[in-house]
This record gives structure tokens, sequence and C-alpha cells, in this order.
């Protein structure tokens, strides 16, 4: 199992000190916090588009660009990018240009987006929200597979015999799907043959997610595709500290001013301590407690590819971040991989 960090790069205000850290400053903490993942022995960065005041990363390759020229290992992604309101093309050679300058390390991770304010930006309407996914999924497809693309849609202009580069270093260029719970979703990227991500947020419990991987798997299959072959990942938010007491202390705060700013524009009911609590439990949407205590929560997910632990959830400070990080890499990431030896030694 692969283990790595998400993030969204948020600049919300510090619950407690009201101060809100300028886009400039969070994107070269980032790049801080990948450098530090790869020192620590995790696989994967991962970092999310959008593009509102409360986020820094409307341009994910470029800031995992940065990245690349300061390591040498760790996989680089998006986690996601809104193909929906993109240009496919730019899409792609943004990610070969990263693939090329980190050796082979990019994917892409796409996703249709929770959040919308992508789409009048760009000029896209949202009533054609699942019909510009497809289409631009088509395409970002055929590149992917080709020099030379001709291709023809209806929300974006054709493409007769035109080369697109640069190529990439890996053929092909990794492109995963990100879903948040479509059971549609699932049965889509089971049937193209793609990887699949499931963004674990909110109330749900990851164990439900379940059905989504059955379906992912049986859509595989009738597709005629060999399923052990396909990675599947999760993404949960989470938080790691030296103590469940302080890890579960420091995550609060930020979890739940971020959260109930989502449900106030989404109109769904206020976050609650006990929402909190619950989604902290062993079989709750939070990793959060001290290295033993994720470690055991992600080993009881079972057999998935990878794991993504989201962090921050908000803005916490950036030392508890980078401590975080830490942990995951030299106390959880150890725990997990001696339990998954002995399941890949069990199953033989």
């Amino acid at each position: 199992m692969e283990l790595g960090v998400s993030t969204f790069v948020e600049t919300t205000p510090d619950v407690q000190t009201g101060e809100t850290i300028s886009h400039a400053e969070r994107l070269r903490e980032v790049v801080e916090e990948i450098v530090l993942a790869e020192e620590v022995g995790l696989d994967v960065y991962g970092v999310g588009e959008h593009h509102r005041h409360d986020y820094a990363a409307s341009s994910p390759a470029v800031v995992l660009a940065a990245a690349a020229s300061l390591t040498t290992k760790i996989r680089l992604s998006s986690a996601v990018m809104i193909l929906s309101s993109a240009d496919p093309v730019r899409v792609f050679q943004d990610f070969a240009t990263l693939d090329g300058i980190s050796n082979g390390r990019a994917e892409i991770m796409i996703g249709r987006g929770s959040f919308t304010e992508s789409f009048p930006l760009f000029g896209y309407d949202l009533k054609d929200y699942e019909e510009l996914f497809n289409e631009k999924l088509e395409l970002l497809l055929a590149i992917q597979k080709s020099e030379k693309v001709t291709w023809k849609g209806k929300h974006r202009a054709a493409i007769e015999n035109l080369g697109i580069y640069p190529r990439p270093v890996q053929d092909p260029l990794p492109i995963w799907i990100g879903s948040a719970g479509s059971p549609e979703s699932a049965i889509r990227t089971g049937s193209l043959g793609l990887p699949f991500v499931l963004a674990i947020i909110g109330n749900v419990l990851p164990l439900d997610y379940a059905s989504h991987v059955q379906l992912y798997k049986k859509a595989a299959a009738e597709a005629g595709r060999d399923i052990s072959k396909f990675p599947i990942a999760s993404h949960s938010h989470g938080f790691i500290a030296e103590t469940n007491q302080l890890a579960l202390e420091k995550f609060s705060p930020s979890t739940h001013a971020r959260t109930n700013v989502r449900a106030k524009e989404k109109g769904t009911p206020p976050y609650h301590r006990a929402d909190y609590d619950a989604a902290c439990s062993l079989d709750g949407a939070l990793y959060v407690g001290d290295p033993e205590t994720v470690a055991n929560k992600i080993i009881h997910l079972r057999k998935h590819t990878r794991f993504f632990l989201h962090v921050p959830h908000g803005t916490m400070p950036h030392e508890d971040v980078m401590q975080a990080i830490r942990l995951l890499g030299t106390e959880v990431a150890p725990r997990v991989r001696e339990e998954v030896a002995r399941w890949e030694a069990s199953d033989r």
C-alpha cells in the first residue's frame, strides 16, 4: 500500500489568531511539505485545484513542478484537476511537462469537482456538468494514447491530426479518476480501466464505500479488463500527533471552522463536536490520532492500493502540519507496510 498526503493549499483565517496567510506564503509552505514527505519515505503527494480566495492552488502542476526540482522519488499528483472546466490538451501538456521535470513521477487525478467556481470563471454552463466531463475525458484519454490526435466534440474546437507536446516520460502518463462517492463514477471508471480514488468526506463511513469498489470491479470485469491490475486509492481528512488527545484537540478547531463554512454554503446542518468525535472513531471518516491509532485505521480499510491523508483541513500552524507528515512517514507507514506484507505473504 502506498501512503501519501494531499492538500487543497488552504488560506482560511487561523481560528486562534484570526490572521490569514498569504497565498504566496502558503504555496511555499506546501513545497516544503512535499520535500519533507519524500524525506520521511512517503510515496505520493497530491495538490487539488480550486479557484477561491480561501485556496491558493489554482494550478497544481506549477506547485508540483516547484517540488519536482527538489525531490527525486515521491510521486506528484493533482488531487483533483477539475477536468470539466479545463482544456484537456493543456492539462496533458502541463502534466507531461511535470513528468519531464520529475523524470517520470507525475500523475493526473481528475474529477468533476464538488466546487463549481471554475465553471463561470472559464465560461462554462453548469447545466452541461456531466456532458462536459464525459467529452473532455474522452479527449484526454485520446491524447494519453497517441502523439497525434483527431477528435471532435460539442464543447471544444475539433482537432485534426495534430500533435500534442511534450510527450511524457511515462507511457502512458497515469490518469486517475477521483470520486466523492457517485456509483456512476465507479462504473464509468471501471469500464474505462482507469485507476480509482474514493474521496471519503463528510459524515460517510469509509467501509460504506465497499459497494462502490465492487461496482468498479464488476464494471471492469464486464469490460473484459484484468481487475487485479487496477489500483484503488482512498482519501480522508486527518491529523497525527504524539498522543490521541493532542491530535484530537489540535485538529478540531480548523475542522469545525472549515466544515461549517461549507455547511453554510451548501445549506446543510452545522457541524458539532459529536459529529467530530464520531468521525474520529475507528469506522469514521477522519483519521485523527497518534501513529498507532491512525495506522490501525488505515489497516482497517484492508487492501486498498494507496491512501492519502488530507492535511491540513482549513488553516493549521505549518509546524503542526510538518510534524503530522513526519509521523505519517516515520511511524504510521512502517506499521501499515508491515501489516500489508503479512497480507501478501498469506495470499501466496
